[in-house]
């Protein structure tokens, strides 16, 4: 069966959304499952650097339909929403899988099954951080996916409940929790040459807390900055993420270190020299960067309020998003040399092999697999 999947986020984006995609395709690869061939459909060929992440198995498609009177990127946003349809029919595609909450519309229509990866519904519960037009062209795109979609994969419960209450009670029985799988990378021991290389390349301090994830209001980092001040003198914060106005409001500190563009394999090397993570956001439909800092061996703080404690587990530990000084005393307690750090890094590295990749491709295969037959 020829199983076609959403590439703009593949091919375009670096963490995230992008993330995932690659780690699904390549589990679902590594599988060697002789019943399904892959297709990515992307609306061009994005990012050398992130096309080439995905391993040999899978072919890259493109439009073939070019309408006139339309600009490049009006073109390819209709080609995903609706022209890309034909193409899946051309190309003999029985199952398509959206993996950023978009499914085309007539997909159903032309008999192609259609399954949907949706990863949050912040637009709806938070709508107060998106311009109100774009919330408004989110939640519609939402509403119509639901209508094209067979299968909805939540990544997370706190999202299949957000689905059902936000969505429609009618599609509860539609839904499948998946959670997100991380890249093996993380959980690798990184070099000690390579260290030295990421530390110089970064200028990173000897000691620091890190964060990972776009600098946003909703990421709440500004938290984990004004907690810097009561912690000891000689911790400081690294955040890996791109920037937004937002960054602006941060504290200026000798202390506080910013760092955009970083490639995936320094990434994994600053995971590992850091000390604890902290993920203050204030909601989030699961929170990779938690697995990997778990997988890399860090101790977590994170808040609560949405799905974090499902993401993190019970050995993690979490205040609630405005709590200055409760992220303070909580970091302090998870550096090096704290009771119980690395029994509670040993618990939460077993919590999290229920999100290793091969058992969520597994699930996913299995998914595509049943709709083939329907």
């Amino acid at each position: 069966m020829i199983v076609g999947l959403d590439a703009k986020r593949i091919v375009r984006n670096g963490t995230g959304l992008g993330s995932y995609g690659r780690t699904l395709v390549n589990d679902l690869l590594r599988r060697g499952d002789s019943e399904l061939e892959l297709r990515l459909y992307a609306p061009d060929e994005g990012k050398d650097a992130l096309r080439g992440q995905i391993i040999e198995g899978a072919t890259f498609c493109y439009p073939t339909a070019k309408p006139s009177g339309m600009t490049g990127a009006l073109r390819k946003a209709w080609w995903r929403s609706k022209g890309i349809v034909k193409d899946l029919m051309h190309d003999g595609v029985s199952v398509y899988h959206g993996l950023s909450g978009e499914l085309p519309m007539g997909l159903r229509k032309a008999g192609i099954s259609g399954v949907v990866t949706i990863h949050d519904l912040i637009f709806m519960r938070h709508p107060e951080y998106y311009h109100w037009i774009d919330t408004k062209l989110y939640e519609w795109k939402f509403r119509q996916t639901l209508r094209e979609a067979e299968r909805i994969i939540a990544i997370s419960e706190r999202t299949r409940q957000d689905i059902i209450e936000l969505g429609g009670a009618e599609y509860a029985d539609h839904i499948s929790v998946i959670y997100q799988s991380f890249s093996p990378r993380f959980a690798k021991e990184v070099s000690a040459a390579k260290k030295a290389e990421v530390k110089q390349h970064y200028e990173l301090p000897a000691r620091y807390v890190l964060n990972v994830g776009t600098i946003e209001r909703r990421k709440n980092l500004l938290l984990v900055a004004e907690a810097l001040d009561l912690m000891p003198k000689d911790i400081h914060l690294v955040a890996v993420g791109r920037k937004t106005a937002y960054a602006d409001e941060l504290p200026k500190s000798d202390r506080i270190h910013l760092l955009s563009g970083v490639s995936d394999d320094d990434l994994a090397a600053i995971y590992s020299m850091g000390e604890a993570f902290a993920y203050p956001s204030r909601y989030e439909g699961f929170g990779i960067p938690i697995i990997e800092a778990i997988a890399a061996g860090l101790p977590v703080v994170a808040c609560t309020g949405s799905c974090l404690e499902e993401a993190g587990g019970p050995h993690c530990r979490y205040v609630g998003p405005d709590d200055v000084a409760g992220m303070a005393e909580t970091l302090q307690m998870s550096l090096r040399g704290a009771h119980d750090r690395e029994q509670r890094i040993a618990k939460s590295r077993e919590y999290i092999k229920r999100f290793e990749g091969c058992d969520v491709a597994g699930q996913v295969a299995e998914i595509y697999k049943t709709l083939s037959k329907t």
